[in-house]
């Protein structure tokens, strides 16, 4: 097995990490106006705006065949990784020709050819799986990573430290990383854990390589995301990345929560630190036209967006009939 003693070799440029953040807010946006408005999509959905940097740093430092397993916080990794926008949005539609045939909805999607293995709504499950799924793999005598994304409220279960603790023994090559958006549901951090303790430091405990970074600096989660998958290559055992960030809407729903389970002013400020814009920025001041380059790929992700949705509208639902089918499977001889 190989044992780089440098950044693993996917570096995405400044342009392409901003152009995918954009595309993810765009259809992000798209798809909460048309739930809230149109009433079509009855599938729960947990929205990323506002945390497209932490998808988008870590899955462009991933190889087309490492794996993701992610939380009911899906469609930014899921885009991320590659999965199919017409599948995901067919998906919130419970049509057949959703990525899990219409019948697990936002919080259940999975593209394999993608690399995006799955996800899943029940807090903090898809971290086992992951660290299993990286097992596996290690065993086979593969260089594949596997990441696993979740957040802060996750990192409260039983099998977040099982997990760690786990990967810790077997030097299992998984990347996990904590969105950390202050949150769980309405609960914030404060209120649940006690003052100065980072989750990063639990990881430490179990004497796993951690970072804790600014999770809305797309850059810095490139180049922290390639130092773990780096490490996990080289066989070096598992890698914890703590992501401050903060998402935007409501925790379910297309909504916004200001003033209701959250501060307007807490809301206001961590909206100056978006992503989009910061990367736009730092883009701007080494070259001319972001701002007209912002607006083309607004319009195009856009446009992109309700095409998907179209497709979506046109597209059958499962026959009542087998709405079971992939839930079990009788025994040749069942009667």
């Amino acid at each position: 097995m190989p044992t780089p003693t440098t950044p693993d070799d996917r570096t995405a440029e400044p342009a392409v990490l901003l152009r995918e953040m954009v595309r993810i807010r765009c259809v992000e946006e798209e798809l909460a106006d048309l739930y809230r408005d149109e009433q079509q999509m009855r599938t729960p959905v947990h929205f990323s705006i506002g945390q497209e940097a932490a998808a988008v740093g870590v899955c462009a430092a991933l190889r087309g065949h490492d794996l993701v397993y992610t939380g009911h916080r899906s469609h930014a990794p899921y885009l991320a990784k590659g999965g199919d926008l017409t599948d995901m949005v067919a998906e919130l539609h419970g049509k057949e020709t959703g990525c899990a045939a219409g019948r697990g909805g936002s919080v259940h999607l999975t593209d394999h050819a993608a690399g995006f293995a799955g996800s899943a709504a029940i807090l903090g499950e898809m971290i086992s799986v992951a660290t299993g799924a990286a097992w596996a793999l290690a065993k086979r005598g593969t260089d594949r990573v596997v990441a696993t994304f979740f957040g802060d409220g996750a990192a409260e279960e039983g099998v977040f430290h099982e997990s760690l603790n786990f990967a810790a023994v077997h030097r299992i090559p998984v990347v996990y990383v904590c969105e950390n958006n202050a949150y769980s549901i309405s609960s914030p951090l404060a209120a649940r854990q006690p003052t100065g303790v980072r989750i990063a430091d639990r990881a430490r405990g179990y004497g796993i390589v951690a970072e804790h970074l600014d999770g809305n600096d797309v850059t810095a989660v490139h180049e922290a995301a390639r130092r773990a998958v780096a490490h996990c290559r080289a066989g070096r055992g598992p890698y914890f990345l703590e992501l401050a960030t903060y998402r935007w809407r409501e925790h379910v729903g297309p909504g916004w929560d200001n003033g209701v389970d959250r501060p307007h002013d807490e809301v206001e400020e961590w909206q100056r630190h978006c992503p989009v814009r910061r990367a736009a920025d730092r883009l701007g001041a080494a070259m001319s036209g972001i701002e007209e380059q912002l607006a083309a790929w607004d319009e195009e992700f856009r446009d992109e967006a309700r095409l998907a949705v179209a497709a979506a509208k046109a597209a059958p639902y499962p026959a009542a009939g087998r709405l079971t089918d992939g839930a079990y499977e009788r025994p040749a001889d069942a009667s």
